[in-house]
C-alpha cells in the first residue's frame, strides 16, 4: 500500500486521533495498481515528534476502534505511548484502557502522561487515581499534592473510595498520608471529605462525622453534606439528616443528588407522603429519568396509592424500562384490588431475571388458592420446559404453593417428581426434610439432612434444622445440641440458630443459658417461634410475669401462630392471657 504520511500526519493533528473525515477519505491518493521501484533505505521521515511509523500505528489503531477492535487499538496506543513519551498519544491511551478496565494499562499511561505533561492537572489527578486503584497510596498522594498546589478540583474521595476493599493496614496507610497533607493543607475542603470517607471505611462513623461537622462544607459542596446525611443514619440518628438536607436544599435547590437522598430518608423515616412529594419534584424536574420514576412507583404502592403507582408503571412499559418490575408490581395492584385475571395477566408477562421467580410464586398461589392446582401445575410444566435454567426453583414454588394451602400429598408428590430430574440438589432435598416434618416422618427428615450435611458438612442451615428437630421431637438432645453448636461455629450471629440452641439447652436444663441465648435471639428477630420458646424458659425460670408480657406482644403481632397458641395453652391452661 502506498502511504501518504503528511495525510496521516494532518490527520493525527486536526482530528485529535478521532475518525478520518470522509474528504480525507475522497482526497487520499488511489491505491497503485503496479508498486513502484522500491525506494532506498533511509531513517524514518519525522513529522513534528511522530514517525511516519507512529503516526501509521495510530491510524490503524483508530481503525480498529472503528471496527470494535478495542484490543488492537489499545494495544497499539500503549505501544507507542511508551515509545514517544508523547502526552497526547499517552491520554488517548488511557482513556481506551480505562474505558475497557485495563488496569495496568492505565496505570502505565496515566503515569506517561502525568510525566510528559506536569501542569495538566487532569494528567496529575489520572495519575493520582491509578496509583491507587493500585495500592500505591504514597506514590498517589505525590501526584495529588501536584494538584493542590495547582489548585484544582482534586477529588479525593476516588483515593479514599479506592481503598474501601483493601486490607487494614493498606487504609491506615492513605489515612496517614491524608493527614500529613492536611498539616500543610489544613482547609482543603477535599482532603477533609477523603479523611472523612476513610474514617467511615474504617468502622469510625462517629469521628467521620465529627470530622465533618468541625469542618462545614464550601458554598456549593455537595457530596460532605450527603456524606454527614448518610454517618447520621448509619448512627441511628437518620431524624437529624432529615434538616440538614433540608437546609442544604435550600440553598441547592436544583441539585439531584441532594433532594434524592432527601427523599430516600424520608422512606427510611416512614414520612412517605412527604418522600411522595420530593420524588414527585424529582421527576417533574427530570421528566426522562426512569429511575426516578421507579422510585416514585415504589413510594406510591408503599402507600397504597394504587391508581397513581399503576400510571407510573405503565408509563415505565411504555418507556421500555423496568419492564419485568412493573408487570410485577401490576400484578400486585390487581391483586390487591382482587382482580385475580388480571394479576394473572400482569404476572404471565415477567420474562427471566430477577422478577421472573417471585412473579411465577404468587401465580402459582393464586391458582392453588382459588382451586386451579391442575392448571398451576400444568404451567408450571410449561415454564419448566422453556426455562430449564430455573428448573428446580419452579418446582420448590410450586411445592410451596400447594404446601400453603395444606395440599401437603401433592407437593410431596412435586418434590419427589423433582428429586428424580435433579437428585442431588440440596434445596430440593431440604424442602422435603420440611415438609417430611409436617407428615410426622421424621426418618426421612434425618435422611434428607444428613445426606446434605454428608455433601456439604458445613451447611449451617441443614445442621440446624436437624439438630432442632432432634431437640426438639425427640429425647436424643447431646447429639442435637453438637450439631446446633457446629452451626454456630458456622454462623454465629444467626437468631435462627441461638433460638435452636436456647431450646437445646432449656430441654438439658440449662435454664440460665437458654435464656440468655433465648434473649439474644429475640432481640434479633423478635418471631413468634423464638417468643413461644422464650416465654416457655421464662416461665420455667419462674418469670410467669415477663413471660406473659412476651406472649401477648407475639400474639399482637401475630394472632394466629399455632405455636405461640399451644403454648400459651400448655402452661397457662388458656388460650387468653
Amino acid at each position: 500500500m502506498n502511504r501518504s504520511p503528511a495525510l496521516l500526519f494532518a490527520f493525527v493533528l486536526l482530528a485529535g486521533c478521532q475518525t478520518w473525515s470522509a474528504k480525507q477519505q475522497q482526497t487520499a491518493p488511489a491505491a497503485q495498481d503496479t508498486p513502484p521501484a522500491p525506494a532506498p533505505k533511509a531513517a524514518p521521515q519525522v513529522y513534528s515528534s511522530l514517525s511516519e511509523d507512529t503516526v501509521y500505528s495510530l491510524l490503524t489503531a483508530e481503525l480498529a476502534g472503528q471496527r470494535n477492535r478495542f484490543d488492537i487499538a489499545l494495544d497499539n496506543y500503549a505501544v507507542q505511548a511508551v515509545k514517544t513519551q508523547d502526552p497526547g498519544v499517552a491520554e488517548r491511551a488511557f482513556r481506551i484502557a480505562e474505558y475497557l478496565g485495563a488496569d495496568q494499562v492505565a496505570l502505565q499511561t496515566s503515569l506517561i502522561w502525568a510525566k510528559n505533561d506536569p501542569t495538566n492537572l487532569d494528567a496529575q489527578r489520572a495519575a493520582a487515581i491509578q496509583l491507587a486503584r493500585g495500592g500505591r497510596y504514597d506514590e498517589s498522594m505525590v501526584y495529588m499534592e501536584k494538584v493542590l498546589q495547582g489548585q484544582g478540583d482534586t477529588h479525593f474521595d476516588f483515593l479514599a473510595l479506592s481503598a474501601a476493599d483493601t486490607d487494614q493496614n493498606t487504609r491506615d496507610g492513605l489515612l496517614k498520608s491524608f493527614e500529613r497533607l492536611l498539616v500543610k493543607y489544613p482547609k482543603n475542603s477535599q482532603l477533609i471529605f477523603g479523611k472523612a470517607l476513610l474514617m467511615q471505611q474504617d468502622g469510625d462513623a462517629k469521628g467521620a462525622l465529627t470530622l465533618l461537622e468541625n469542618n462545614p462544607p464550601q458554598p456549593g459542596e455537595v457530596a460532605p453534606i450527603l456524606l454527614r446525611a448518610r454517618l447520621l443514619q448509619v448512627l441511628d440518628r437518620g431524624d437529624e439528616a432529615v434538616p440538614v438536607l433540608e437546609k442544604a436544599i435550600k440553598q441547592n435547590p436544583d441539585d439531584k443528588r441532594l433532594r434524592l437522598s432527601y427523599a430516600r430518608t424520608l422512606v427510611e423515616q416512614n414520612r412517605l407522603a412527604d418522600a411522595k412529594v420530593q420524588f414527585a419534584e424529582l421527576v417533574k424536574q427530570y421528566p426522562d429519568d426512569d429511575e426516578l420514576r421507579y422510585s416514585l412507583a415504589l413510594v406510591c404502592l408503599e402507600g397504597k396509592a394504587w391508581d397513581e403507582a399503576a400510571g407510573l408503571l405503565q408509563e415505565l412499559i411504555e418507556h421500555g424500562s423496568h419492564v419485568d418490575s412493573a408487570h410485577l408490581n401490576m400484578g400486585r395492584i390487581a391483586e390487591e384490588r382482587n382482580d385475580v385475571d388480571g394479576a394473572l395477566t400482569q404476572y404471565s408477562l415477567v420474562t427471566p431475571g430477577n422478577d421472573y421467580l417471585p412473579a411465577q410464586l404468587r401465580m402459582a398461589d393464586i391458582l392453588v388458592a382459588n382451586g386451579r392446582a391442575a392448571e398451576a401445575s400444568k404451567r408450571l410444566a410449561t415454564e419448566r420446559t422453556a426455562e430449564p435454567d430455573y428448573a428446580v426453583q419452579l418446582y420448590l414454588i410450586e411445592a410451596e404453593a400447594l404446601t400453603n394451602s395444606d395440599k401437603n400429598d401433592q407437593a410431596w408428590q412435586v418434590l419427589q417428581k423433582g428429586l428424580k430430574a435433579y437428585p442431588d440438589d440440596a434445596n430440593l432435598l431440604y424442602t422435603r426434610a420440611m415438609l417430611a416434618e409436617k407428615r410426622g416422618d421424621l426418618g426421612q427428615l434425618e435422611k434428607d439432612l444428613r445426606t446434605i450435611i454428608a455433601r456439604e458438612p458445613d451447611n449451617a442451615m441443614a445442621l440446624n434444622a436437624l439438630g432442632y428437630t432432634l431437640s426438639d421431637r425427640t429425647t436424643r438432645y447431646a447429639e442435637a445440641k453438637a450439631l446446633i453448636e457446629k452451626a454456630h461455629q458456622i454462623n454465629p450471629d444467626d437468631p435462627a440458630v441461638l433460638d435452636s440452641l436456647g431450646w437445646v439447652n432449656y430441654r438439658l436444663g440449662n435454664l440460665p443459658e437458654a435464656e440468655r441465648l433465648l434473649r439474644q435471639a429475640f432481640a434479633a428477630f423478635p418471631d413468634h417461634e423464638v417468643a413461644a420458646h422464650l416465654g416457655e424458659v421464662l416461665w420455667a425460670a419462674g418469670k410467669q410475669r415477663e413471660a406473659r408480657q412476651v406472649w401477648i406482644k407475639a400474639l399482637n403481632d401475630q394472632p394466629d401462630s399455632p405455636i405461640l397458641r399451644a403454648t400459651v395453652l400448655r402452661l397457662t391452661g388458656s388460650e387468653t392471657l
